[in-house]
């Protein structure tokens, strides 16, 4: 029997954490490779310090984005909004190290003659959703980032212009009977940009907008709040600590509420299964959860670099369904192709739609009109009750 009664506790970083600045430059670089090619491969790394980008990776596309580097890097950076003294999108430094994609990877992943489309590399990628919340996701890892969402809105549109792009926020959520029930403490650290604010008058200016994200009657008279902790918050972003892509892939998918492959997402690609197929698990483990299988699922799948089918699949219902977890297993792979071709033709991945997920998670997203976040989708509900 799984534990009911429980305490739990995720974070969530700002835009504006020096990590997610890494983050946004490395996927706005991938989208623009794929504008012009979507068949673009593209390996992307971003290092951020004080007014000082440096982008490096491997990459098979149009050699007018490489041209074009500094001037997405800055744009991305002036869109976060910073603007501030060891860290201003027009005056500091990019470079740029972007380099042909490796032929010795590139003769396994593509496709061609009777051999299909490969795995960018070998690994194994998670899926997880759960009933607790409408969007199917745990809840302290969705509320963390609609707390920071909230928070980047009011900045951006001069409501709050006292706040500044970096900011983390932690919830810890009190579990009931196996549903989160409230909230027992907050922890949010923002940046701001008056230095004769005090923890108490951030609070005053940031409460307001926690409360309308929260649900209902979960903050109560004993949930602890931490704001800004430390005190004074005015250096942020990559002047005060150093960012580089791929650090916050906890933050990217589910809050540490289920396993993770330990690959990162931003600035690779959909043929890289570290992303694609990880959406891919997603899709389906949300899918399975939408169609009343289970309350909860896990799903893990499995490649090999150079090969098309995954090695394995893995399904877990921690108990929660009526249907076995092997019946589940052969459905899914019944529903989607999941060969690294079968998923990008399948959610359209190939499609400038990476840079909007570099920030507030990956998951728990509504799909967008032109195909992003298609891997939110509940479309597969009907074909897997007749698969199964």
């Amino acid at each position: 029997m799984a534990r009911q009664n429980y305490i739990f506790t995720s974070e969530s970083v700002s835009e504006g954490h020096p990590d997610k600045v890494c983050d946004r430059i490395s996927d706005a670089i991938l989208d623009a490779f794929l504008a012009e090619d979507p068949e673009a491969r593209v390996a992307c790394e971003t290092f951020a310090t004080t007014d000082r980008v440096i982008v490096g990776g491997e990459v098979r596309g149009p050699a007018t984005v490489i041209q074009r580097v500094e001037d997405i890097a800055r744009d991305c950076v002036r869109d976060i909004g910073y603007e501030q003294e060891g860290f201003h999108w027009a005056n500091l430094k990019v470079d740029s190290y972007l380099h042909a994609q490796s032929a010795d990877i590139a003769q396994g992943v593509d496709g061609g003659g009777n051999k299909d489309e490969g795995a960018g590399d070998q690994g194994i990628m998670f899926g997880y959703a759960v009933n607790e919340t409408p969007e199917l996701m745990p809840a302290p890892i969705l509320f963390a980032h609609a707390i920071l969402r909230r928070l980047a809105k009011v900045r951006k549109d001069g409501s709050e212009p006292a706040l500044g792009p970096d900011a983390k926020s932690q919830l810890t959520v009190r579990y009931e009977a196996g549903r989160p029930v409230g909230i027992s403490s907050i922890v949010l650290s923002t940046q701001h940009t008056d230095p004769s604010l005090t923890s108490e008058d951030v609070r005053a200016i940031v409460e307001p907008h926690i409360r309308d994200e929260l649900p209902e009657g979960w903050l109560i008279d004993d949930t602890e709040w931490w704001v800004n902790p430390t005190g004074k918050f005015v250096i942020g972003g990559p002047d005060g600590d150093a960012g580089l892509t791929g650090r916050k892939i906890i933050v990217d998918t589910y809050g540490g509420a289920a396993p993770h492959g330990g690959g990162a997402f931003s600035g690779k690609d959909p043929t890289k299964v570290d992303r694609s197929a990880a959406y891919a698990a997603r899709y389906l483990a949300k899918n399975v959860v939408a169609a009343g299988l289970a309350e909860r699922c896990l799903i893990q799948l499995s490649y090999a670099i150079g090969v098309a089918k995954p090695l394995s699949i893995y399904v877990d219902t921690y108990g929660t369904g009526d249907i076995d977890a092997t019946s589940i297993e052969r459905a899914v792979a019944k529903v989607m192709d999941l060969t690294p071709r079968g998923i990008r033709q399948h959610l359209q991945m190939n499609k400038p739609i990476y840079q909007r997920t570099a920030a507030y998670g990956h998951f728990g997203r509504a799909p967008d009109a032109d195909g992003g976040f298609s891997w939110e989708k509940t479309d597969l509900v009907d074909e897997l009750k007749a698969a199964v």
